[in-house]
């Protein structure tokens, strides 16, 4: 099983317009054109019924102390964790990708709703979820996908892998507001292949992507 994106080729920069957060020179930061990447895949195992895609950042600082704080850096030393970014579940088995900006095309405040998505698909509810919290402005359920928002003065560039895993169900067991734990316990004995293609980014004007 492959899994390739016509936005960016394995292991390269994924393109700001893919991206929840790009540079500003201004503030560091400003809002992205936050389109979910294209992505295809072919050689699917015999007995797929339905597929799941995942999207995590494995770069994430474990604790949130000095993130986009004025005058500090984020050390390549710092303990680091998944942040998720992207739960798609039940995609038809004889479907061949999705599109760029399907699933997701800028940013929505307070985020997207869900779970229902394009084409009978459901999605779960990102990290962004609990990132935002305790923001009044942007606080909510973040379903679907959001992009890279990695932090402005980290000195490590983030890896984003997005894993396309192949099923013998077709539809997977969650339900309500799920997210990327609670289908890969779901998934747990059901998984008949993977597949993976990973890209990076930086809002770090030092760190080159």
């Amino acid at each position: 099983m492959k899994l390739v994106s016509e936005s960016f080729p394995h292991e390269a920069p994924i393109p700001e317009r893919c991206a929840f957060c790009v540079p500003d020179p201004g503030q560091h930061a400003c809002p992205g054109s936050n389109r979910n990447p294209a992505l295809s895949w072919t050689d699917l195992p015999a007995g797929t019924k339905s597929l799941v895609l995942i999207c995590h950042d494995a770069d994430a600082p474990a604790k949130p102390d000095n993130v986009n704080t004025e005058g500090k850096s984020i050390s390549a030393r710092r303990k680091r964790t998944d942040f998720c970014h992207w739960v798609l579940v039940d995609i038809p088995a004889d479907a061949v990708g999705v599109q760029e900006g399907e699933f997701s095309d800028g940013v929505t405040q307070r985020g997207k709703p869900g779970p229902a998505g394009a084409r009978g698909t459901r999605q779960g509810i990102n990290d962004y979820t609990q990132w935002f919290a305790r923001d009044e402005d942007m606080a909510g359920n973040y379903f679907g996908y959001d992009g890279p928002c990695p932090p402005w003065n980290d000195s490590i560039v983030h890896h984003y892998h997005f894993t396309l895993y192949a099923l013998d169900f077709e539809r997977c067991p969650v339900g309500g507001e799920f997210t990327r734990h609670s289908v890969i316990a779901a998934m747990e004995g059901h998984i008949l292949e993977t597949a993976m293609l990973t890209g990076t980014y930086s809002l770090n004007p030092n760190v080159a992507a």
